[in-house]
């Protein structure tokens, strides 16, 4: 990629970042009042804390449902916000409100870095974030006092020092509760909303080679649209609000994040990835992430994750899911249609409206809390795994996610064959340029209101495979997966440079084609791969979706050279797909009610 092409990605960054003030973790705005026959109090409150080194305050609001006492005491619900937000937004505050008129004793409060809470940015970092939470967890287990002396008393105490606690919040405030129950093994249930299993998978994301849940040992193409949003949004703090905390200050180079944050975002934005920086920089991303500390999360886990959402996909959900169920810890799992990218429908969970009741995901979060903080074992928290249908009203269920249960071929004359024996010889090839020649996800220009195009594809940068028009409808719910062999001669001859920014990259994502002719990008999920070997077949995860294919559409495979919201190839790379029935690539399918062909 050329210079220049980075250079203006960059200032596009600078003017979304400054626009993105407000949080996107969780829709809607608040509401005011309270449950009727069900009120609270609301009391300001600050925590004086050790965070990544340094002190510095935690402002927090304390929600104290009437009646709550030392007599009647009441479990209790934890919860921050979103990145870039605050106690004070709509969601974040519509927890606190929408628990305490529930007769949960809610505590919602500024994360590190954010609002009027002080210290640096570490990105959720268990030993710095983690341990702030767990100082808000002493104060409800009666344990220590707010900076004014209030006590919580009237936390229902399942031992000296140990309230019935839960955590709930979106995004970054999902992030942070694992990172808590990891260094804090008082607290009793989770509700993560939206967030990530690996940061480095996030910010860089590489659907090939991994090694463990989502992560990959070659670095990812980097998702430069996001990363510097939010890089921006945490710098930009000073414009924003000139008394800030001083230790929310770091250095003249690295204004409000830890020192290894700002690293990792230099070192991604410079478009060169030699092995050494490289594999620090995804050390930290896995230090501050899930993925590396996911044994020592033992508290009940109830995991949401959003259907449109190219920030931190449905595959990140997942991988969480499947490492918590695999070490015992109990953990179901819910995929909703709303996530960073939009996908907000008629009867979602809104937390900053508290719809708990009226909400198939609001419900279950009631149902989950009122198993594991109010110890009602007739509670019923629902099937193991949920996903919306915006073909039929409401939820599927099942009792794992599916597999892979159908296999396409592509054959050399384009189509996508559902038989070996019907692959066609031949080979096809594209060539990127050094500007970007695909469209695919939601862009932040689109979600602070400014035009963002349909997704497109640019003749001769890409190639699909199609199949036949379907017989019937077909339901996909699950991450696709396909298994490629590409021949880049440029590719080959670069790729063990010793910079891992020299490999190849591709983009595959799968349209629905109507009968028209007409191409859908379900929830506009692309899947970049950073190729390790291109002498090597590879296989790519594609993002899960949950898609029907009605009768007389057709499916494509698309594999581009590029695409807007991410860094691409160093330079020109020719990329050719031979096809042979005994020899091609594959596609799999996570079919609902479909057995292999």
């Amino acid at each position: 990629m050329s210079r220049s092409v980075s250079l203006s990605r960059r200032s596009f960054a600078f003017v979304a970042g400054a626009a993105l003030a407000a949080p996107l973790a969780l829709a809607g705005a608040a509401q005011a009042g309270t449950a009727a026959g069900s009120e609270y109090t609301v009391t300001p409150l600050k925590f004086a804390v050790s965070a990544g080194g340094r002190s510095c305050t935690v402002d927090a609001d304390l929600y104290r449902p009437s009646g709550a006492d030392a007599q009647h005491p009441a479990p209790a619900v934890l919860a921050t916000n979103g990145f870039g937000g605050s106690k004070s937004d709509g969601p974040t505050d519509g927890i606190g409100k929408a628990f305490a008129s529930r007769g949960y004793v809610g505590l919602v409060y500024s994360g590190i870095g954010f609002g009027k809470s002080g210290c640096l940015i570490t990105l959720d970092d268990p030993e710095t974030d983690g341990r702030a939470a767990a100082a808000l967890v002493d104060f409800l287990g009666g344990t220590r006092a707010a900076d004014d002396g209030t006590k919580a008393d009237f936390v229902t105490r399942d031992g000296p020092g140990d309230p019935r606690v839960g955590m709930i919040g979106g995004s970054y405030g999902g992030a942070v509760q694992m990172a808590t129950a990891a260094v804090d093994r008082r607290v009793d249930a989770l509700v993560p909303l939206i967030t990530w299993n690996d940061l480095g998978y996030a910010l860089a994301p590489n659907n090939t080679g991994a090694v463990k849940g989502v992560s990959s040992d070659t670095a990812g193409v980097f998702k430069w649209q996001w990363t510097n949003g939010f890089y921006l949004m945490g710098e930009g703090q000073t414009i924003l609000d000139a008394s800030l905390d001083p230790s929310r200050f770091g250095s003249p180079t690295c204004l409000h994040f830890a020192p290894k944050a700002c690293d990792t975002v230099r070192l991604l934005n410079s478009d060169r990835y030699p092995a050494e920086k490289t594999a620090a920089v995804l050390d930290y991303t896995r230090s501050v992430s899930p993925v590396s500390y996911l044994s020592r999360v033992k508290a009940p886990t109830l995991l949401i994750q959003g259907q449109a959402d190219s920030l931190f996909n449905l595959n990140e959900a997942t991988a969480t899911y499947r490492t918590l169920k695999a070490q015992g810890t109990t953990a179901k799992m819910i995929w909703q249609a709303w996530g960073h990218s939009g996908g907000q429908v008629d009867g979602e969970l809104d937390l900053g409206r508290g719809n708990l009741e009226s909400s198939y995901v609001g419900a279950r979060i009631l149902g989950w809390f009122d198993r594991y903080l109010r110890h009602e074992a007739k509670t019923d928290t629902g099937p193991e795994f949920a996903y919306y249908r915006d073909w039929r009203s409401g939820y599927g269920t099942a009792s794992a996610v599916p597999g892979l249960t159908r296999r396409m071929y592509l054959s050399g004359d384009g189509k996508l064959v559902d038989n070996r024996s019907k692959v066609a010889r031949g080979s096809r090839q594209y060539t990127n340029w050094l500007v970007p020649t695909s469209h695919s996800e939601s862009t932040l220009a689109g979600l602070i209101g400014l035009p963002d195009p349909e997704p497109y594809d640019t003749k001769g940068t890409y190639l699909g495979w199609t199949s036949a028009p379907l017989t019937a409808p077909v339901d996909v719910v699950g991450a696709p997966r396909a298994t490629l062999k590409v021949v880049s001669p440029k590719a080959e001859r670069v790729q063990n440079s010793g910079d891992a920014s020299d490999k190849l990259v591709l983009f595959a994502k799968v349209y629905d084609v109507a009968p028209d002719g007409s191409r859908t990008l379900v929830n506009r999920l692309v899947s970049p791969v950073r190729v390790p070997d291109v002498t090597r077949p590879f296989t790519v995860r594609l993002p899960g979706i949950v898609h029907r294919y009605a009768a007389g559409h057709r499916l494509e495979f698309v594999i581009a050279a590029s695409d807007t919201a991410y860094f691409g190839n160093r330079g020109v790379k020719p990329v050719t797909v031979a096809s042979a029935p005994q020899d091609t690539g594959v596609l799999e399918l996570p079919v609902v009610g479909s057995t292999v062909n």
